[in-house]
């Protein structure tokens, strides 16, 4: 059985776990963290989650993970049949990942983990995020979905990745700058969360945080 590494508060890990369970794709999580040790990075080269095991081998980063997954269980509808769509989906992806998730992610230390980051990362990712969400707009529809009226890949990959972005740039500048650009990610990811996988998800998400909180030592 397929082995996915990782925590449940990685919105990569999610991702992967979100299409596992979306699918009805058996696999058995194993519980992993960022890791340096040879254990590790013989399954993760740069000991990055998640991962996965196969009955052929490792694989890691998410992307590469789905597609595999889309390849391995053809009669799974991972991605659309036609060719265009399933395009337009992977367009998708690359631009929530590349373009909005990478920037926003130089600003997590501040934004989650009580770190700080420089004026100048500040100034850099402002600029980053506010050119790729303009890009994301003109292709976004939110028909309900991603891209329109039908449930797909890239509303996973929306549903995991939306929040931190919204979250971290209201964090950081004091403005949901999703939201006002009129992306309206809190509706989507209502809907998107309707769904079981989606619940599931979350409900993880919610217990690993409820369980981080609890093993703090007390003040």
């Amino acid at each position: 059985m397929l082995k996915l590494y990782g925590f449940p508060l990685s919105n990569y890990v999610n991702k992967v776990k979100f299409v596992l369970l979306e699918h009805g794709i058996p696999f058995e999580e194993v519980r992993a963290n960022f890791g340096q040790d040879e254990a590790t990075l013989a399954l993760s080269p740069l000991g990055k989650v998640p991962y996965v095991e196969t009955e052929a081998g490792a694989l890691c980063e998410s992307q590469v993970i789905v597609e595999y997954l889309a390849s391995a269980y053809p009669e799974k509808p991972i991605f659309s049949a036609d060719p265009f769509t399933a395009a337009k989906e992977r367009e998708m992806i690359a631009f929530l990942e590349t373009h909005l998730e990478l920037a926003a992610r130089e600003l997590y230390k501040q934004a989650f983990f009580g770190g700080t980051v420089t004026d100048y990362t500040k100034v850099r990712a402002e600029k980053r995020l506010r050119h790729g969400i303009a890009g994301f707009k003109r292709i976004a529809k939110f028909e309900p979905y991603a891209l329109g009226t039908t449930f797909s890949i890239a509303d996973v990959s929306a549903f995991v990745n939306l929040p931190l972005i919204g979250l971290t740039t209201k964090a950081i500048y004091g403005g949901d700058f999703l939201l006002e650009a009129g992306i309206d990610w809190k509706t989507h990811n209502k809907v998107v969360g309707e769904r079981p996988a989606a619940q599931k998800v979350t409900a993880d998400r919610l217990a690993f945080m409820d369980a981080q909180k609890k093993a703090l030592p007390k003040i």
